[in-house]
Order: structure tokens, then C-alpha cells, then sequence
């Protein structure tokens, strides 16, 4: 998929509709962001997206890092691990290219 193909995002950058996603899609996000996806990243990718998916909200910062602990332990649940993953804020970088809703705490 080009990038001129991309569905309709925000001004920020976000997906208009969560159901526009795919892999692909979040491959061209993050490379806007200058990220080049490893499974490290997919592996919070998939999990933003299956927490939101369920429960229809996106949590704050404080609970997204909380979160991440509980489904990977705390080697992977701490803000130094996610900010190595996402240098420009975790929460939300994740939700930015997890095609999710930009998170009510972030500016």
C-alpha cells in the first residue's frame, strides 16, 4: 500500500475509523513517526488494540504501563522499556499506529 492510499487520519495523525486498520497501515504510521516495527512493538501494538477493542476506552499513561505489566510482567511493564520502544510517548505512539483514537491525556 503507498502512503497516498492511507485511509483518512486526524490532523495529529490518528485513523478517522479504528476499523481502517490493518498491518500494513500501521506500517506506513510508524514510519511517519521514523519507526521501524519489531515484535517488540507489535507486541503493544496488538495488546492497545485488543484493550481498546474491549473495553472501548484507552487508559491513561499511569494505567497503560500498569496494563502492559500484568499481560507481559515487569520487564516489559515499565516507562523506560516503552519509551525505548516509542521515543515520542508511548501511549501515544501505540495508539497512533495501532490505529486507535488519540487518548484523552495526551496533548
Amino acid at each position: 500500500m503507498r502512503e497516498g492510499m492511507l485511509p483518512s487520519t486526524t490532523d495529529a495523525g490518528f485513523l478517522v475509523d479504528v476499523e481502517d486498520w490493518s498491518e500494513e497501515i500501521a506500517e506506513i504510521l510508524a514510519a511517519r513517526l521514523a519507526l521501524q516495527l519489531t515484535e517488540a512493538h507489535w507486541d503493544i501494538i496488538r495488546f492497545m488494540r485488543a484493550y481498546y477493542l474491549q473495553f472501548n476506552h484507552l487508559p491513561n499513561a499511569r494505567l497503560f504501563t500498569k496494563a502492559v505489566e500484568n499481560e507481559f510482567g515487569k520487564e516489559k511493564g515499565n516507562s523506560r522499556y516503552l519509551y525505548r520502544l516509542f521515543p515520542d510517548g508511548p501511549l501515544k505512539c501505540a495508539c497512533l499506529i495501532a490505529g486507535l483514537p488519540k487518548p484523552p491525556s495526551c496533548i
